[in-house]
C-alpha cells in the first residue's frame, strides 16, 4: 500500500483526512460540492497510516448523511475494472465499512451496493461481514449462490473455500448457508467448515520453531536465522530461553548479549532484561553503541520495556543522550517517572516532534507522559501535534494530555473533538466541553440517541445532559 498523500490541516481536504472534528464542522458551512468531493476522495484514497488503530468510516458515514450525499462516487470505484487488477484490501475496505454503517442507518442505497459487491467484487469477503452485521436472513440467503461459485468444485476450490469459511470474520452467512437445503449449498459448505476446523486442528498438531529439549545455543541459532531471513525473533526466543536456560547457562547468555551476532544478541538482551539480570542494564548501553542499527534498536527496545526502580533510575541519567537509548530513556521517563521527571520528559518530547514530526510513533508514550505528569508547560507542544498529526490516535492522545495540561482545552479543542473520528476523542470531548455553545448541547444530545455510537461515549454523554446531571 502506498503512503497517504496528506493535505495541510488548515484545508477542508487536510482537517477529513485526519478525522478532525473541524472537518465535519467546516463540512457543513462550505459550499456543498465541495464538501462531497472532499468527503468522495477520504473514502476513495484511504488516508489511515494504519487502519488497525485509527477509525474514520463511521465519522464520514455520518457526514454523507449530514450532506444528504448520493454514492455514485463510491459505486464508481467499487466496480471499476481495477478492482480486478488490485484486489488488496486497503484499496476498497474503507468504501466498504462507510456503506455498511450507512445501511445499518437504513440507507438502502449502501445495502444494495454491498450486495452486489459482494456477489461480484473482489474484496467480497469484507463485504460480506458488514452484510452479516446488518443485512436480512433473506439477503445473505440470496448471496449463497454468487458467494460459492467463486470456488472451483475441485480441490484445489475445496480448498480455497475451507479456508474462505474458516478465516470469515463474521460466521453468520456460513452458518446460514450450512443450513441451506439446496444442492451444492448447504452440504458443500458444512463440508467445507469441517475441513477448516481439521486444518486448524493439524496446524496446532504441527508447531513450527523450537521444541521442547532445545539447547540454549539452538535457540540463539534460532533467532539468528530468522533475522537473516528477514524476520525479528528475538522476542519468541527470549520466551524460549526462559523455558530451556538453567543458571549454569548465564554465562553463554551474557557472551552472546556482548558479543553474539545481531539475533543472537538481541534475543540475550531481551532475556536478561526479562529476568532482572543484574547487568541487563549495562549490557543494554554497549548495545547501544554497537555499529548494528538493528542491535540499537533492539537494546532501547528491550530498555523501554523495564519496570525496575533501576531502570527509571538509568533513564534519568540516559535522558537527553543524543542516540536512541537517550530517547528511549524520555520514553521511559514519560511512562514511569515522577514529578521530578518533568523537564526531561518535556524536552524529550520536544526533540521527538523537532526531529521527526508531528506523526512520530516516539511521540505515543511522550504525550501520554506529558498529561500523566500534568506538564502545564507542554500544552503548546500538545497542541501543535493535535494539529498536525495524520494519526488520528495520536490526536486522541494529545487531547486527553490537553485535558489535563491546558484549561483553554474546554472552550476550545473540546468542542470540536464532539465530531471527531475516534470514540475515545469523542469521550473525553463528552467529558470536558464547555456547553455554552449552543453546537455542544446539540451534539452532545445526538450522540445520546445514536444506536452507533459506542456505549462509553453515551455513558460520558449521560452524565453531563441526565436526569441527574447538572444543568446544562
Amino acid at each position: 500500500m502506498f503512503e497517504p498523500v496528506i493535505a495541510p490541516s488548515g484545508t477542508l481536504l487536510g482537517l477529513l483526512q485526519r478525522g478532525r472534528g473541524d472537518g465535519t464542522l467546516h463540512a457543513l458551512t462550505a459550499p456543498r460540492p465541495e464538501a462531497l468531493s472532499a468527503l468522495d476522495h477520504c473514502v476513495l484514497n484511504d488516508p489511515r497510516h494504519d487502519w488497525q488503530v485509527e477509525n474514520r468510516s463511521l465519522y464520514y458515514a455520518r457526514l454523507y448523511l449530514d450532506l444528504n450525499g448520493d454514492l455514485d462516487a463510491i459505486e464508481r470505484h467499487l466496480f471499476d475494472p481495477e478492482d480486478a487488477l488490485v484486489t488488496e484490501d486497503c484499496r476498497t475496505g474503507l468504501a466498504l465499512s462507510v456503506l455498511g454503517h450507512l445501511a445499518s442507518y437504513d440507507r438502502l442505497d449502501a445495502l444494495r451496493l454491498l450486495r452486489r459487491y459482494a456477489a461480484s467484487g473482489a474484496n467480497w469477503a469484507w463485504a460480506l461481514d458488514e452484510l452479516a452485521l446488518r443485512d436480512d436472513d433473506a439477503g445473505l440467503r440470496d448471496l449463497a449462490a454468487p458467494v460459492l461459485a467463486r470456488f472451483p468444485d475441485d480441490p484445489e476450490g475445496e480448498a480455497a473455500l475451507a479456508a474462505a469459511v474458516r478465516d470469515a470474520f463474521e460466521p453468520r452467512p456460513w452458518r446460514l448457508w450450512a443450513d441451506d437445503p439446496r444442492p451444492g449449498v448447504g452440504a458443500r459448505v458444512r463440508a467445507a467448515r469441517e475441513r477448516g476446523s481439521f486444518d486448524r486442528w493439524q496446524r496446532q498438531m504441527e508447531p513450527s520453531g523450537p521444541r521442547p529439549g532445545w539447547s540454549v545455543a539452538a535457540v540463539l541459532a534460532w533467532a539468528q536465522e530468522g533475522l537473516e531471513r528477514g524476520a525479528a525473533l528475538h522476542v519468541p526466543a527470549a520466551r524460549c530461553l526462559g523455558a530451556v536456560a538453567g543458571p549454569e547457562d548465564r554465562p553463554e547468555i551474557v557472551a552472546a548479549a556482548r558479543h553474539g551476532a545481531d539475533g543472537a544478541r538481541g534475543t540475550a538482551l531481551r532475556y536478561l532484561a526479562d529476568t532482572h539480570d543484574p547487568d541487563a542494564l549495562d549490557l543494554i548501553e554497549e548495545a547501544a553503541q554497537s555499529p548494528s542499527p538493528a542491535v540499537v534498536d533492539v537494546a532501547a527496545e528491550t530498555f523501554e520495556r523495564m519496570r525496575s526502580v533501576a531502570a527509571v533510575e538509568r533513564a534519568r541519567q540516559w535522558a537527553g543522550r543524543p542516540d536512541a537509548l537517550g530517547a528511549a530513556a524520555g520514553r521511559v521517563l514519560a511512562c514511569r517517572g515522577g514529578a521530578q521527571d518533568s523537564a526531561l520528559v518535556l524536552a524529550a518530547l520536544r526533540e521527538a516532534v523537532r526531529g521527526a514530526g508531528p506523526d512520530a510513533p516516539a511521540l505515543w508514550p511522550l504525550v501520554d507522559g506529558a498529561g500523566r505528569l500534568g506538564i502545564a508547560c507542554a500544552a503548546p507542544v500538545l497542541r501543535h501535534v493535535y494539529r498536525e498529526t495524520a494519526s488520528s490516535h495520536l490526536r486522541g492522545r494529545a487531547a486527553r494530555a490537553l485535558a489535563a495540561t491546558d484549561p483553554s482545552f474546554a472552550s476550545g479543542f473540546a468542542v470540536e473533538c464532539l465530531w471527531d473520528c475516534e470514540e475515545s476523542t469523542r469521550e473525553v470531548a463528552a467529558r470536558h466541553a464547555e456547553t455554552g455553545d449552543a453546537r455542544v448541547v446539540a451534539q452532545l444530545r445526538r450522540l445520546a440517541a445514536d444506536p452507533a455510537e459506542e456505549d462509553d461515549v453515551q455513558s460520558a454523554v449521560r452524565n453531563r445532559i441526565g436526569p441527574d446531571a447538572p444543568a446544562v
